[in-house]
């Protein structure tokens, strides 16, 4: 062990050593005795099915190794198709930070069903090699590990992968280099890795509308970290082991209040102002992808030279996708899924399938039978996903003709309010038509207690409603689709009436329903708005309102007005007192207004720290610490017809 303590006393940065220092490691926590218990009967089991290989070292093809554990059935007289995770995330030995043991459930069911389990750190992460970049780069990376896998001797020559968030966003990218092995794919809440797929120019959740997505910021805080300790290539796999059950690599960050933190400006310097480490956030300038994400527009070049996939990349891999109706990108999500149905060759476009969960981020498996998200009961939305798993990688990595696809739909998608899985071979359903509801009111639709309406007509006249808008005091974010930002945001379902007390949210409700309303696919709002400032942001949500008042958000979204024309042009100014017609993002839904519910939606100028809050200068935004107070207006007419354009689905009676 000597040699292993000398070897991580050496601190290394993008490769170059800075200093050395003592290197007496701390000891983690001792685990309690039920955790060890727990860690040994897993470990047990393991050994009692499995060959393990942990702490393989692949190289891939610059020469860094990426760090590897391998499990795979003892019966070495067969050759096992692989289940391939590929994350940045800690699956060590043990957590050394907390002591606690980790859950070998994954690892042992697909030994039990015979399969080969390969779990690899990303570039940069723990024991792997090699500097980390965000959002899978370089792609070269997964398709090398694959096809090492489909080389192996123990492989029957097919990968499959499966994952959620980070373990998910990469396989697009990798899936659409056309390796052979890459048999199958199951990428859950995958939307940081989707770039382009239009009409959404997210470049992987870091975007919506123009408006930077702050949960990357939070995100990054603990990942970006490039000083690390590092071990000599000459290391055995026994040594690296050992390492492991003393080390982790993973760097010791100081907690972090994110809903004090997100409010610094400037906002480049948010990662800096709380100690966290330099890097691609806002620092790197020098990196193959483009350096300092911060400063990127939403259509820089630099987003495709990285790991992200766009729509112009084909993917001809079966894929099984799931998403949920209250992560960060469900809109990107199920446009990509519909792009790779229009665009793979016609034998792999009908071997895409998805599902659509009432669910936060990657919370597919912990639904009950009743399930809340946020302060929304969904009743029972539970699916039994290992067996949908297993059925699919049986089908696609095993040849196994277990008519999995004759019994799955296309699309199996959850409806709120109705409280139901329902399914369609298309998205959105087939039969989805279009509903135009119009924004009216006498002047005075600001907060709950003004005299805004939807209605089935727009007004013949304008009375446009005028807010003040202060970046310094936004509109708090609460509930929606989020992910990763700590105590900032809490994600899903929760009655906003408390939110639209404010003077400058803009509250548009219809008359109660006589009938029934299912809304279930895009919802398309259109907007003709003005300011007296060069630029400024428009934010919208659209909620189910119940009979007693309480008010459920379904979707939100954000457009930056200097790109309201688009992304793939310089921006464009705003000039003051002049009406622009403004079409933000599609959002998307299921829901079940029921009889005596309305149909509302908000409007206003921000939604922080959910999305960054504009300073309305017209300049860079990141590198501001100073906004300026800009007065908005919302107009709606037979001129300036503002409305929002449901998906509605009627059901035979």
């Amino acid at each position: 062990m000597k040699r292993i303590q000398l070897c991580f006393s050496l601190l290394i940065v993008a490769g170059t050593v800075l200093t050395l220092i003592p290197s007496t490691p701390a000891q983690p926590p001792a685990p309690n005795a039920q955790q060890l218990a727990q860690r040994n009967a897993a470990e047990k089991e393991l050994e009692s099915i499995a060959i393990i290989e942990r702490k393989l070292m692949v190289p891939m093809r610059d020469g860094k190794r990426m760090a590897t554990d391998v499990y795979r059935p003892k019966d070495t007289s067969k050759k096992y198709p692989v289940i391939f995770v590929r994350t940045p995330y800690n699956f060590n030995f043990w957590d050394v930070r907390s002591g606690a043991p980790r859950d070998m459930n994954a690892e042992i069911q697909a030994v039990k069903r015979g399969y080969a389990y390969v779990e690899m750190n990303e570039r940069g992460h723990f024991f792997s090699e090699g500097e980390y970049d965000i959002l899978g780069p370089p792609l070269t990376d997964g398709t090398d590990a694959i096809s090492w896998m489909a080389a192996q001797p123990w492989s029957n020559g097919k990968v499959g992968t499966i994952g959620c968030s980070s373990t998910a966003e990469w396989q697009l990218g990798v899936a659409a280099q056309g390796n052979p092995a890459f048999a199958a794919m199951i990428p859950q809440g995958f939307g940081a890795g989707v770039g382009r797929v239009k009409p959404y120019f997210e470049q992987g959740n870091w975007y919506r509308g123009g408006a930077v997505q702050m949960l990357f910021i939070a995100w990054l805080y603990g990942e970006q970290n490039q000083v690390r300790p590092m071990f000599p290539a000459g290391l055995s796999r026994e040594e690296l082991i050992q390492a492991s059950k003393m080390f982790d690599l993973a760097p010791q960050m100081p907690p972090v209040d994110w809903a004090k933190a997100l409010q610094y400006l400037p906002e480049m310097d948010i990662i800096k102002a709380v100690g966290g480490p330099r890097g691609i956030f806002a620092d790197r300038m020098e990196v193959s992808t483009g350096g300092a994400m911060i400063r990127r527009a939403p259509n820089d070049d630099a987003w495709y030279r990285g790991g992200l996939w766009h729509d112009d990349k084909p993917i001809n891999v079966p894929g099984f996708w799931f998403m949920s109706w209250y992560d960060v990108s469900v809109g990107p999500n199920l446009a990509a899924y519909n792009s790779v149905r229009k665009t793979a060759r016609p034998e792999i476009a009908n071997e895409q399938y998805a599902i659509i969960a009432p669910t936060l981020h990657c919370g597919y498996t912990r639904s009950t039978e009743n399930t809340v998200v946020g302060e929304r009961s969904m009743g029972d939305a539970r699916l039994d996903v290992p067996a949908l798993t297993y059925g699919w990688f049986d089908h696609f990595l095993k040849g196994e003709d277990n008519h999995v696809l004759e019994t799955m739909p296309k699309v199996r998608y959850f409806t709120m309010g109705m409280n139901k899985w329902q399914s369609s071979d298309t998205w959105p359903p087939a039969g989805a038509q279009p509903m135009t509801l119009y924004l009216g009111s006498g002047g005075k639709a600001n907060s709950l207690n003004g005299d805004g309406v939807l209605a089935a007509a727009a007004p013949p006249a304008d009375h446009p409603d005028g807010f003040t808008y202060d970046p310094m005091n936004p509109v708090p974010s609460y509930g929606g689709g989020v992910c990763c930002t700590g105590n900032a945001v809490s994600g899903g379902a929760f009655d906003q009436r408390k939110m639209e007390a404010r003077a400058d949210i803009l509250v548009y409700t219809s008359e109660p329903l006589r009938d029934g309303l299912e809304v279930s696919g895009p919802m398309e709002p259109t907007l003709y708005v003005s300011s007296d400032a060069k630029d400024t942001d428009i934010t919208i949500k659209v909620i189910d309102v119940y009979p007693d008042g309480t008010a459920y958000n379904l979707d939100e979204t954000i457009q930056r007005l200097r790109y309201r024309d688009g992304y793939e042009r310089p921006p464009v100014w705003m000039e003051a007192g002049k009406v622009y017609k403004v079409t933000l993002q599609p959002m998307n839904t299921s829901n079940w207004f029921a009889p005596g519910h309305h149909i509302r939606i908000e409007v206003s100028s921000s939604n922080f720290p959910r999305f960054d809050r504009n300073l309305n200068t017209g300049g860079n935004n990141y590198d501001e610490a100073k906004g300026v107070v800009a007065h908005n207006a919302v107009h709606h007419s037979a001129q300036y017809a503002s409305a929002i354009t449901l998906s509605v689905v009627k059901r035979a009676k």
